[in-house]
């Protein structure tokens, strides 16, 4: 079955209950497998800490309903519990829509949702609160709720009494406390590696539900599905000779999805991890690379003085297939101004610097001007923006597609060509096979490394 943990809003617990129950189920030696609704990269790298195994992306927007139902029962098959931390409010979808929310997803899967409502200054509200989400939509399931910053126990008391009043069950009550309280930086909570004393952050997050939460009714709701084949098998494998990957891996560059390179894989394409923050020479197999988003901004500073690293990408540059994401394509621009408001040296490929801007952030629709490494003309792609930097100049005449979204104007993104792709729009590789498999191509075409690649 599993369960889904959505809210009223953002922020009002669904990670921290999220990361109980996982740490939880992973303490007394069951195996859980967590998910995530939406396009998120952070809230996944800690349930993935905390299961012990990747959390994956439930992305209709992005992926398609059948990728997700595909995904959920496939990842799910080696697990005993299972379990989908929801994204923003329970309704919020594509722009002002239910497209793609927490609650689609539940309907999709046909999956209970438990509600977890920050109770902080509220006693009698909260039933009008709670019977609006149990009956805005007829079709979906409350299993019950569980109380967030609850002060006391008679504040507890008091909650309990409105919550039985509608016949809600109550499944937990979350003391009021800042100590478990998680890091957060300018995009949202901070990567799992900035994480401090993180066995002991398991150890308490997993007390937090021994203690506080009504395990033998939530367990049950947790049971993962009892079928389910693995997402890629149906993917033909390819006959000819690898072909290794580069791909940016640090604490600069840590924003991909795990199917990626799952299906890269799957298709003879083994990753190579490559630090840039660490001043690596590239990988001197690989046939291409790969700069996934992160926060280069964050690391600015070193980044400038990686000249081994620089080098190679310069080298690199017309002659290795080059896929650059978001963080990923801030490291080919000519500078980049740091958190700190220097303007540091990047690799100096392409003709832009970055600076801090205004957030710009949603599902963007695709259309390619040009041919290029993974884009046709004619074709219409979905991807997700998300991030605080702008690029001058912008790309103009060697724009590589026009992106739309929801009430935003329809602007022209990115630098493409046939050995680059540059973008700021993440997308979701393993839920669209063909941009693996021209992809794939590109590296075929690519010469063969120098044997001084490094």
């Amino acid at each position: 079955m599993a369960v889904v943990i959505a809210a009223p809003a953002s922020g009002s617990g669904k990670t921290l209950l999220s990361l109980a129950l996982v740490s939880w189920a992973r303490a007394t030696g069951r195996v859980i497998q967590p998910y995530k609704v939406g396009p998120d990269y952070l809230d996944p790298q800690l349930l993935s800490i905390a299961a012990g195994r990747s959390c994956r992306n439930l992305d209709s927007n992005l992926c398609g309903e059948s990728w997700v139902v595909r995904a959920f029962h496939g990842y799910s098959r080696s697990a005993q519990l299972a379990l989908v931390e929801g994204v923003m409010g329970l309704f919020d979808g594509l722009g002002s829509s239910e497209l793609g929310s927490t609650a689609a997803t539940a309907k999709l899967l046909n999956l209970p949702v438990v509600l977890v409502v920050d109770a902080g200054g509220q006693a009698a509200s909260l039933g009008a609160l709670v019977r609006g989400f149990r009956d805005h939509d007829p079709e979906l399931t409350l299993a019950g709720v569980v109380l967030n910053r609850v002060s006391s126990a008679r504040h507890r008391d008091l909650l309990t009494d409105v919550l039985s009043s509608i016949d809600v069950p109550l499944l937990g009550c979350l003391p009021r406390t800042d100590d478990l309280a998680l890091p957060s930086r300018h995009l949202g909570l901070a990567p799992a590696h900035e994480l401090e004393n993180r066995d002991q952050r398991l150890e308490r997050w997993a007390s937090l539900a021994t203690i506080h939460l009504d395990l033998k009714r939530l367990e049950p709701l947790l049971a993962a599905p009892s079928v389910g084949d693995n997402p890629l098998r149906d993917i033909p494998q390819q006959s000819g000779g690898t072909l290794p990957v580069a791909v940016a891996s640090d604490e600069a560059f840590h924003f991909r999805y795990q199917e990626t390179g799952e299906l890269l894989e799957h298709m003879g394409m083994p990753l190579l991890p490559w630090s840039p923050l660490a001043d690596e020479p590239l990988p001197a197999e690989a046939r291409g690379l790969i700069l996934p988003g992160g926060f280069p901004e964050q690391h600015a500073e070193q980044l400038s003085h990686c000249n081994q690293s620089l080098k190679c990408l310069r080298r690199a540059s017309g002659r290795l297939p080059i896929y650059a994401e978001c963080g990923g394509m801030l490291l080919l621009g000519q500078t980049l101004t740091g958190l700190d408001g220097s303007r540091r040296t990047m690799a100096g490929l392409l003709p832009f610097e970055a600076s801090k801007g205004p957030l710009q952030v949603g599902y963007r629709t695709l259309r390619p001007r040009r041919n290029g490494l993974l884009t046709r003309t004619n074709e219409e792609l979905r991807g997700h923006e998300f991030h605080r930097w702008s690029l001058d100049p912008q790309p103009s005449d060697r724009a590589l597609w026009e992106i739309e979204g929801w009430r935003t104007e329809k602007v022209t993104e990115g630098w493409g060509g046939q050995r680059l792709h540059a973008s700021w729009v993440h997308l979701h590789w393993a839920s669209s096979t063909t941009i693996c498999s021209r992809w794939r191509d590109a590296l075929e075409a690519a010469p063969n490394p120098p044997s001084d690649a490094s």
